[in-house]
């Protein structure tokens, strides 16, 4: 089991900046792919940005509406993930939801939510225009 937590969402304008962070617990490891979602109210869970497992490289991976603006991260000796998103727009306001999945999923399978195991409880991002 693994026991996932995310801080360091909230309010911000148009053009900010927020770091989020997703502290793991349990049976955390290096090997399993690691991603972000989000979810707007009345919207189905999407896709954000994932790391592949070390297995895979570590290569990250982006939705593209945010590419070049979201860079994906881990630190495996403190078992923590982050989500540095700059240049936010009202569009990604959202609950965010840090996931991590058992091992690594094949290529065609790392934007689907089905992919992972683990699921943290969202944490809000607000961006007023």
């Amino acid at each position: 089991q693994v026991r996932l937590v995310e801080s360091g969402g909230g309010l911000v304008e148009t053009g900010g900046s927020l770091n989020l962070s997703c502290g793991a617990s349990g049976d955390t490891s290096r090997n399993n792919a690691v991603a972000w979602f989000r979810q707007a109210p009345g919207k189905e869970r999407e896709f954000v940005a994932c790391i592949r497992g070390s297995g895979h490289g570590g290569k990250s991976y982006y939705e593209d509406s945010v590419k070049g603006r979201f860079t994906i991260s881990r630190d495996n000796a403190k078992k923590t993930m982050y989500l540095q998103m700059n240049s936010l727009k009202p569009e990604d306001t959202a609950s965010y939801y840090c996931a991590e999945g058992r091992g690594s999923p094949i290529l065609s399978q790392i934007r689907r939510s089905q992919a992972y195991e683990y699921w943290g409880q969202g944490i809000q991002v607000t961006v007023s225009s």
